[in-house]
């Protein structure tokens, strides 16, 4: 066996015709924001230092919801993503280490006899969430009481409940603030529903590639460039 056969796979090997493409999600406001085509925060910087480190172009592959980003995974549509940790898209997709853990909880009407988390899990609460979503797989696993609708997008949810038909609406803190923030008629819950680990993501089980995207991941963590791009 030769010394070619036995060396480890590079980044580069992502890009083999020079253009990157990556998955960002702007429905997560905690992990990016969108002015325009303008796309900051931790996710897309990432994306633009990965590109830079492998000498690559980098073309955003813009969703505004995960779970269509997930169910792109074998579609030759993206080659990295950023995806929130879960065993059961394990299946599927590879994940590095967590680069940020972020906060999910409930926003409910201004009126309703909801003050916190505890609370929504009773007979007769209709709460929506988005198709796809990490504290969508959350909610599926530990609810038992209250009714649980799913609807495309964390902005198409957030839209739908303005409605009215809906007593609460799940989603990352950062997106309820910024949708709901100042709306009078609507309180978001304090607490936690869950923390939320957002990882970088290859597709397909246990890509050959995960071990190297993982040491890039430990390196922007370690050197104090996701701390930064978090804070932005």
């Amino acid at each position: 066996m030769n010394e070619k056969m036995l060396s480890k796979p590079t980044l580069a090997q992502l890009a083999p015709n020079g253009i990157l493409r990556a998955a960002i999600n702007t429905g997560n406001r905690a992990l990016v924001q969108q002015d325009g085509a303008t796309l900051t925060g931790v996710s897309p910087a990432l994306a633009r230092r990965l590109a830079t480190s492998i000498g690559a172009r980098l073309e955003p592959v813009v969703y505004t919801g995960a779970g269509a980003v997930f169910e792109d995974a074998s579609r030759d549509v993206w080659d990295v993503a950023f995806l929130a940790v879960d065993p059961k898209r394990a299946e599927k997709v590879s994940f590095t280490r967590p680069y940020v853990t972020i906060e999910a909880t409930v926003a409910v009407r201004a009126g309703a006899q909801i003050n916190n988390l505890s609370q929504i899990d009773q007979p007769g609460i209709r709460l929506l969430t988005s198709k796809g979503s990490a504290y969508e797989l959350h909610l599926t696993k530990t609810l038992t009481h209250a009714h649980l609708d799913r609807l495309g997008t964390p902005p198409m949810s957030f839209d739908a409940f303005r409605t009215g038909a809906w007593d609460a609406v799940a989603g990352v803190r950062a997106s309820l603030e910024a949708a709901f923030g100042e709306d009078p008629g609507v309180r978001i819950l304090p607490g936690s529903l869950t923390e939320v680990k957002q990882a970088m993501v290859l597709p397909g089980a246990d890509n050959a590639l995960t071990e190297a995207l993982d040491d890039f991941v430990a390196c922007a963590i370690s050197d104090g460039f996701v701390a930064t791009h978090e804070a932005t």
